[in-house]
């Protein structure tokens, strides 16, 4: 019977973020109003009200306990996985990375987990437009918070928040000198956006396009291997 209720508890009342409490707040205030207003316009609101806490749901992940892993930094869906340079403010030079694009569409999670075990070396915030997340121009013209992380293998990898068409806030808790475990928590986007991770030269990824992410869980590719890229993954 406990794990029948906490089964229930994981599904229908999940922990949300406490980035998501005051937004929580002002819906369930507005759709107070709304009610006294005019009740169908209260039912309209306890749905939007319903689908604010959801947004912000933080359930616990499980990480694959794997030397060298890379794991997705968020839900959603594989959007593109392409060979580019990395992005220029971080100032690698000509370095080739294969990115992978993962798409999160607003009812997806929205918290942001660390891919693989390292320290953050650089933390550059770029403002920008706030175009649709599943362009490719995004990646250079919206809003995005840049991470470079040093790998316990000696690698660097890359991970960059994009607002999407909808999201204007990006937070970033990550900031240089801090070390992470592949899976933690290390920021969100409100409201629908897209996470880029940068694997570096001679690293494949183990993910295709149109592939489900799981933020902490799903192995993108591992920093030690040299499996080759699963069969059409790249554009």
């Amino acid at each position: 019977m406990k794990n029948i209720n906490l089964s229930w508890q994981r599904y229908i009342l999940p922990n949300i973020n406490k980035e998501g409490w005051k937004f929580f707040g002002i819906f369930a205030a507005i759709t107070a109003l709304l009610a006294m207003m005019w009740e169908p316009l209260g039912w309209i609101g306890l749905v939007c009200t319903i689908w604010c806490y959801y947004f912000f749901r933080d359930p616990e992940r499980i990480t694959p306990e794997i030397d060298n892993v890379v794991v997705s930094p968020a839900d959603g869906i594989v959007q593109m996985i392409t060979k580019v340079k990395a992005p220029e403010e971080l100032e690698l030079g000509e370095k080739e990375f294969t990115r992978i694009s993962i798409f999160m569409s607003v009812f997806n999670v929205h918290v942001n987990r660390a891919p693989a075990e390292g320290t953050i070396t650089k933390a550059i915030y770029i403002p920008g437009k706030f175009l649709n997340a599943t362009l490719d121009k995004a990646s250079k013209d919206n809003e995005r918070q840049l991470l470079l992380m040093n790998t316990v293998s000696g690698k660097d990898i890359i991970f960059v928040q994009i607002a999407g068409l909808i999201a204007r806030r990006i937070l970033c808790f990550a900031k240089p000198g801090d070390k992470y475990k592949a899976g933690q928590r290390f920021g969100l986007i409100r409201f629908g956006s897209r996470l880029d991770v940068y694997l570096p030269e001679g690293v494949e990824p183990q993910v295709c396009v149109g592939q489900t992410m799981i933020a902490g869980e799903t192995v993108l590719a591992n920093l030690a291997s040299n499996n080759k890229q699963v069969q059409g993954a790249v554009r």
